[in-house]
């Protein structure tokens, strides 16, 4: 197999884990926690995280349990591979033997990403003790500790799924149309296309 497909088969399983980081990630500008000292861009999160005062991390990680974290990353790992696997199978040449690969590659991947599950959940705690005061965070376990607060948990994965089922459908309904709008306005990029298809048909 080509470098550019195994590099193109990392990237369809980085993407759901770079977006889960991502969507936890504030804008480099935002203002650290009330009664915290900004952090230098260069320092290390180890480096971070050996600042936290114990009982802060503690309640974090009581946060986290409570909120169900390694469950959920579980969750979107293991659902990507209906999403993307489509995907994967696309990207390999045709052969019986793709759904054989894609299935084991999936089965390995959920296996180290497992194993490596408890390094992402320590890696959360600067990051929560970095945009959360020591008030927040017993706030946020004071209310996943209601019945409302273990209702909106439950329900988390079922509104995430739905909301990217929507917003699949829309994109590509969205990319459908700009890619039509673009080869309706440029003549002379619809039959360059139209050429390198029937090209690649001919090989």
């Amino acid at each position: 197999m080509k470098i550019s497909r195994i590099a193109i088969l990392s990237l369809f399983c980085a993407m759901p884990v770079a977006a889960q980081n991502n969507s936890q990630q504030p804008a480099a500008n935002k203002p650290p926690a009330r009664g915290q000292a900004a952090t230098p861009a260069g320092d290390d999160s180890s480096a971070r995280q050996a600042k936290i005062d114990p009982v802060k991390e503690a309640d974090i990680r009581r946060l986290l349990e409570l909120t169900g974290a390694k469950s959920m990353v579980s969750q979107v790992m293991t659902s990507m591979e209906s999403s993307i696997k489509p995907l994967m199978m696309n990207s390999l040449p045709p052969g019986d033997y793709r759904e054989k690969l894609v299935d084991l590659f999936f089965q390995e991947f959920l296996s180290r990403a497992n194993i490596e599950m408890p390094r992402l959940l320590d890696a959360a705690i600067p990051v929560y003790d970095k945009y959360y005061s020591n008030e927040d965070i017993k706030g946020l376990i004071h209310f996943y500790e209601t019945a409302l607060g273990q209702k909106a948990i439950s329900l988390m994965p079922k509104i995430s799924t739905e909301l990217q089922s929507q917003g699949t459908k829309l994109g590509e309904t969205i990319g459908r149309d700009a890619m039509l709008k673009v080869l309706s306005d440029h003549p002379e990029l619809k039959s360059a296309l139209e050429d390198a298809e029937k090209s690649a048909h001919s090989q």
